[in-house]
Formats: C-alpha cells, structure tokens, sequence
C-alpha cells in the first residue's frame, strides 16, 4: 500500500477538481501517485525505501509528514499537468520544485530528517586468507 491515497490528495487540490482531472477514474491519480512516489525513490536512495514508503506486502513503518507532503506536491504536479489552463499552474509547479529542491538537500546530505532509517549497507564478502597483492609499472629505461 502506497503511502498516500487518492483521497490524501484532498489536502492539496480539491476533491472536485481532482474528479474532474481525472474524470472520475481512479487509476489517474493512482498513476500520478505511483510516479510521484517513483520520483521521490530517486533522491533518497541512501534510506531505507522500504520503511520509508513500504512495499507490495510490507506497509511503510515510519509515518513521516514531511515526506507525504513531499510527494503529494509531485503527484498534484503530476495530476495538473493533465488539466486544463483555468488552474494557476504556477503555484503548483513552484510547489513541485520546491519538493524537488527539498528532495535533493536530503540526497546531498544538507537537510537530515529526523527519524529516516538509512539503508543497510551490502554485505560484501572478503578473499579468504590473510596475503596481500600489489603490482607496479614495468620499468622506465629512460636515457638522455
């Protein structure tokens, strides 16, 4: 389960005029959430995704706001880019930057939220036995 809804999105945009985006088809808006949510991923690749936003099974552990708000200003992006041009686009597009902008100061390790567990770091698997190898260049032969 996503962790936001269709009907989460009612705190950014009104419920009627995400039915009449979307014509009263619910898979829209899920299509926006998914790649809002898919654009998020992108930036905090050095969390752990899953508890972060959870999984087919696994429903997310950490309930941050801060990051809902995040991604339901992508997806509202998302949502209007399918609508028509009596809606104040740029509202809406500054907020979709401002999330982005936000998104990269956490990747780039500026902004640190408090509560988001890090991803584990990949087992890697060291040779057996205790000898070391180096090599070098062959041998200049140099004359002047």
């Amino acid at each position: 389960m996503p962790i936001i809804t269709p009907a989460d999105l009612g705190t950014n945009i009104y419920a009627e005029i995400i039915e009449e985006i979307t014509r009263e088809d619910a898979t829209i808006a899920e299509r926006a959430i998914t790649t809002a949510i898919q654009e998020a991923k992108l930036y905090l690749g050095k969390y752990n995704l899953t508890k972060l936003f959870g999984d087919v099974d696994v429903p997310a552990s950490v309930d941050d706001e801060l990051l809902k708000s995040l991604v339901k200003d992508i997806a509202c992006w998302h949502l209007l880019r399918l609508s028509n041009p009596a809606i104040d686009h740029g509202a809406y597009r500054t907020a979709y930057t401002d999330a982005i902008a936000t998104l990269k100061s956490i990747m780039t390790g500026q902004a640190q939220p408090a509560g988001w567990p890090y991803a584990e770091p990949a087992e890697t698997t060291l040779p057996d036995g205790n000898a070391i190898g180096w090599t070098s260049n062959p041998r200049r032969a140099n004359h002047y």
